[in-house]
């Protein structure tokens, strides 16, 4: 969706990142190179962008939802499918495909009952464990209403363990990783409820376009929102009975 509204071309593309011109491909430098070429403009035509932007680049939020939504994929991708841990999550969420587990394919609360969970965590190896508390520790110390004065050193080692268990470096990784500084001051400030409803209305979305993004797919969610706005503030006319 930020893609979508700063013209980025959607998919898997070398330059996705809309601050700098981190390569996406190039796997072998993802940990070790921190700082990448800054985006100066979103220039249609150039690294990959194909669209003039719908909104002021300066002005995006980064929504803590959605990170943490990535950051659980990339961990539980790099779990051992035949392992304890990756069954356990399995005996979870038994009306979730072989798909979407293997591909880290949650929502919200999916992740709430995981942090919970003391057994998934006790099934899961020395290195499974200690990036899985370093994602806790983010999602406390960083990701929730409040930011820890040591955020950075938390982030860091949520970084360092995700390398050891060879997570993939993805989109969410690397802003966390690349553009720290970016983020807003305090998260509370910003209610996780409308980016949990948009994950819930845009798959519902996906699921009626077979997962293509274009421009008719998002006329079509637009027309969704502004008719529900319109339902929601319409006053039901009085019933007038004539004799």
């Amino acid at each position: 969706m930020l893609g979508f509204l700063l013209g980025l071309q959607g998919g898997y593309t070398k330059y996705s990142c809309f601050l700098c011109l981190w390569n996406s491909r190039a796997d072998g430098e993802h940990y070790s190179k921190i700082q990448w070429p800054p985006r100066k403009e979103l220039m249609p035509g150039k690294y990959n962008v194909i669209k003039e932007p719908l909104v002021c680049r300066e002005k995006v939020l980064l929504p803590p939802l959605h990170i943490k939504l990535g950051l659980v994929k990339q961990f539980v991708k790099a779990l051992d499918f035949e392992g304890e841990a990756f069954q356990e999550i399995r005996a979870m969420f038994p009306k979730l495909s072989d798909a979407k587990l293997k591909g880290g394919i949650f929502v919200g609360p999916h992740i709430t009952t995981m942090l919970k969970s003391r057994t998934l965590e006790g099934k899961m190896t020395e290195t499974e464990r200690k990036a899985w508390q370093a994602f806790r520790d983010v999602v406390n110390g960083f990701l929730g209403n409040n930011k820890d004065p040591n955020y950075e050193e938390i982030v860091n080692t949520l970084i360092t363990s995700y390398q050891k268990m060879g997570c993939r470096m993805s989109l969410k990784l690397h802003f966390l990783c690349s553009h720290l500084d970016f983020f807003q001051e305090n998260f509370g400030d910003f209610s996780e409820e409308h980016g949990e409803r948009f994950h819930q209305d845009i798959q519902l979305m996906e699921r009626r376009y077979q997962g293509r993004w274009d421009s008719a797919m998002m006329g079509d969610y637009m027309l969704f929102l502004i008719r529900e706005d319109i339902s929601g503030h319409k006053r039901k006319a009085r019933s007038t009975v004539h004799f």
